[in-house]
This record gives C-alpha cells, structure tokens and sequence, in this order.
C-alpha cells in the first residue's frame, strides 16, 4: 500500500517524493513521458549532455534552495551570457555597456543613459500595450532590434496585440556585465540535470521508499479501474493521497475548456566541429528568422569534444497533448484558471502543486522551494 501517489516526475515531483520518502512514506511515482525529469531531463550523445527541452540554467537567490539542490549534485561555475543575434549583428545580454557600446558606438553610461531617457519620452501616459511598455523603459531602438522581433515569435501575436504587463520591467545595467542574472548562486550540475532526478529519487538512505514507473498516463489510468488496480496494487481500504503535478485543466477533463499554452519545437544537428556559435545561448531577435534561439550544449559544461550539437528552439502554437511550455496568463486564462483551482481545492485527497498544476511559470529554484514548502503542509 502507497502512502503517496506523485503524479509526474519532473523536478517538483522529485523532490516531493524525496522529502516524503524521508519522512518514511511509500511514495509511487507515475511518469507520462518515458524518462524522468520533466523539461530537465538530457540526453547524452557522445559526452555531449543535450537539454532536450530547450536549456535550462539553474540559478537562485535562496540560500537554502541552493545548499539543498548540492546534496544531490555539484554545480560548475557556467555563468549565463547570452548573445543577441539581429540581421547578423551580435549584442550582448541582458542590456549592459557591452549591448549600447554596440548599438550606439559610446563608451560611458551618462552618454547611454542620455540616448535611453531620450527615447523613452516617446511614450506618454501608460502604455496601453506590450511594445509601448518596452519603448517606456529601453526606448525604440532596443525594442525594435532585440524585443520586438523575438517576443512576437515567442508569443505569436504582434507586441501591440500583446498586454503591457508581459514586460513589467526590462534589465538595463549600465556596467560592462553580461551575467544574465541577478542571482547569488548559479551553475550546471556537473554531468548534468539526470545526475540530480537520479539523486532526488534514490531511496537507499532514506526510511521510506519510491518506486517509480514511467509510461503511465494518469488521467487515463483513473478512467479504467482494472488498469488502475494492476498498477496500485490493493488499497487495503485506505486512499493514498495524491500529489498531482500535471495539467489542470486534463486533470479536470477540460470541464470548462482548456487553458492556453504557447509550445516549442526543437531541432537538433550534429557539426563535425569542435566550436559552432561560441557560447550556449544565442539569441535570433530578427523576426524574418523563425527560431527565437540556438543553443550550443557542449558550452554548458566547457566541453572539448571534437564535434558538437547545436538545437533550434521554434516557438509554436499549442493543442491539449502536446507538452505545455509558457502558460498565456492573460485575463481570460487567469479567469478560466481559476475555475479549474476551485475545483482542486475541493477534490479530496489531492494536492496540486508545480508549474502545470498551478499554471504559472516557475524557474527550478520557485519549483525546489514550492516543493518543500509544500511538504510541510502533509507531513
């Protein structure tokens, strides 16, 4: 008898699973996909660890989430900087010295500061959509060679048809710093994200247990009750409580519709090279181009292999089946959203808890502390 059913295994899964199992719980994890991990999960091709979901750098502010993530496994000191590619001129990011240095030839921040403030004045009263919002804070030069393009393929809709609040506040440093972020703490797990699913879910030193069976699709597995009885086994009388991280809305059979996503699509092409683009993450901000990135694996991990795997990511619109990337948190998801969280909160013995379950976008270090917090609620 299960004390838990955790439905999905990606990374808030994971740690649920680990933290109950430590309590001394029996935990079964149920996967949809066939491997563990959720949008971390990689694939290694020869020595090259592949983030097959579009990349995925771990950083955190949180002291706690951070001491916690290195139980399990060692972060290298990759540090983000991502570069802006427009029409083939390269930009550096987040918007720093090295980015306006670029776009305006100048060399201190009074003489970028006066060009921003200039064009910022563009805007008058409150932006009344997404690219007046942009113009407000970076000015129109910016917008139009490193925002417009790129958000309008990430979101497909033209920025005027898109709500100001997408873009509540824009990065602009006024150093010569191309970290992308802000945070303390960040790094790549050494040998990549499997190495920390594999030690979320290892159960040898803890006093409880997880199983883990990938395959399983539990909004179908509820609708067949034979099926259901094979993989839970007998119940005994009791109802194990279940930690659902998968999608609301098919949780709900979709009652009142579904909710919006925006999704993505990857290719991948291997280079008999030893270098292609020089850094992880490059940026295609033109709207002419129909990828918005490609990212460089090897450079995640300062890989010297002889040859190397550069992924496109596509933007791409969404149907119920296909993975969720970026919730659409406008007002008309957010009213819908609503419904179905009503609905969970009167569903016994169900906890729903994670990106999916909670239709919001979560970086892994939101995911790690939502998970312990969680936890305290059940234990």
């Amino acid at each position: 008898m299960y004390d838990y059913l955790i439905i999905g295994a990606g990374l808030y899964g994971c740690v649920m699973a680990h933290e109950l199992a430590k309590r001394g719980k029996k935990c079964l994890v149920l996967e949809r996909r066939a491997h563990v991990g959720g949008n971390v999960y990689c694939e290694e091709r020869e020595g090259i660890r592949i983030h097959r979901y579009g990349a995925h750098i771990f950083h955190t502010s949180d002291e706690e989430v951070w001491r916690y993530a290195q139980q399990f496994v060692t972060f290298n000191h990759y540090v983000n900087s991502p570069v802006a590619n427009y029409m083939g001129h390269l930009y550096n990011l987040p918007f720093n010295m090295n980015t306006f240095r670029e776009l305006w030839d100048i060399v201190t921040p009074a003489q970028a500061r006066a060009i921003i403030d200039e064009q910022r004045k563009e805007i008058t009263g409150e932006p009344r959509n997404l690219e007046e919002q942009a113009i407000s804070l970076v000015g129109r030069d910016i917008y139009e060679k490193l925002i417009k393009g790129y958000t309008e393929k990430q979101w497909g809709r033209a920025c005027t048809e898109l709500p100001a609040f997408i873009i509540r506040r824009l990065p602009v440093r006024f150093t010569f710093d191309n970290n992308y972020f802000n945070d303390r703490y960040q790094g790549i797990p050494e040998g990549g994200y499997n190495v920390l699913i594999d030690g979320l879910l290892d159960d040898k030193k803890l006093t409880g247990s997880i199983e883990v069976r990938t395959g399983v699709d539990y909004n179908e597995l509820r609708k067949d009750a034979a099926a259901r009885k094979k993989i839970l086994g007998r119940t005994e009388g009791r109802t194990p409580e279940v930690i659902y991280t998968g999608a609301i809305d098919a949780y709900f059979d979709y009652e009142f519709g579904p909710l919006a996503y925006r999704g993505l699509r990857f290719e991948t092409d291997r280079f008999e090279e030893e270098n292609r683009q020089g850094v992880a993450v490059m940026n295609y901000t033109a709207r002419m181009v129909p990828f918005t990135r490609t990212i460089e694996h090897k450079h995640f991990e300062f890989g010297t292999q002889p040859v190397t795997y550069v992924t496109r990511e596509y933007p791409a619109d969404w149907q119920p089946g296909e993975e969720a990337y970026y919730p659409v948190n406008d007002a008309e998801n957010s009213t819908l959203y609503a419904k179905y969280a009503a609905l969970a909160k009167a569903e016994p013995h169900v906890h729903f808890g994670g990106r999916l379950a909670e239709y919001k976008y979560y970086d892994m270090d939101d995911t790690i502390r939502a998970a312990l917090d969680a936890v305290q609620t059940l234990s």
